[in-house]
């Protein structure tokens, strides 16, 4: 069943995420309660929300799913117990800048169905020794070629503008690579972009 239209998502991040959120429910929000990367059902002000230990932003954080009334109350007792911590809205360009910082990369952006997970260097979420899933096979003839292109992040030597998604990276007049996304990282003080390049170019990258 489609929920789209329904249910909304709401995400709570920043060094004293953990303190707000204990605050408006009774979960073990402890990192052994609460593992990095793993999803729990729990009560968010009154309300029962999925919530997904993660932070696309790449801080401490949690992202919550669940009916639109529900997040909405949600995000009212949330911001309610963020008071004594300074808490205070961001947008999607801040998130956009922050994740480009932590090296978080963006579905259809920067994750693109014609490049295999190792090269797009996501090879830890890979378990072919322990694993079987769809399409293993095929992966592994993929890998055994060896990568085509390799996802990096580059810091851009410029100031005046971040880099566009789809520029090409030009080197003696040649081709090497494109651009996928970029951003200024203002915590970081660089125009940060992540781009395809050809695998020997590669090493250099940060």
């Amino acid at each position: 069943t489609a929920l789209s239209a329904d249910w909304s998502a709401l995400s709570l991040n920043g060094p004293h995420a953990r303190d707000v959120l204990a605050s408006c429910t009774d979960a073990d929000l402890s990192n052994a309660g609460f593992r990095w990367l793993s999803a729990q059902e729990i009560t968010v002000g009154g309300y029962k929300l999925w919530a997904l230990r993660m932070s696309y932003a790449g801080e401490l954080g949690w992202e919550f799913h669940g009916p639109r009334e529900a997040i909405l109350d949600a995000f009212r007792a949330l911001k309610a117990a963020g008071k004594a911590h300074g808490l205070a809205n961001y947008g999607s360009f801040a998130m956009n800048a922050m994740r480009m910082e932590k090296g978080f990369l963006h579905w259809k952006s920067d994750i693109l169905t014609e490049f295999d997970p190792f090269e797009h260097r996501l090879d830890r979420f890979v378990k072919l020794e322990s694993k079987d899933f769809v399409g293993k096979e095929a992966l592994l003839d993929r890998v055994e070629q060896g990568p085509r292109k390799t996802l990096v992040t580059l810091r851009i030597d410029a100031t005046h503008a971040p880099a566009h998604g789809g520029a090409s990276l030009m080197q003696d007049g040649k081709v090497v690579g494109t651009v996928t996304s970029g951003d200024w990282g203002h915590r970081v003080g660089m125009n940060l972009a992540y781009a395809f390049v050809d695998p020997a170019l590669a090493s250099g990258a940060f």
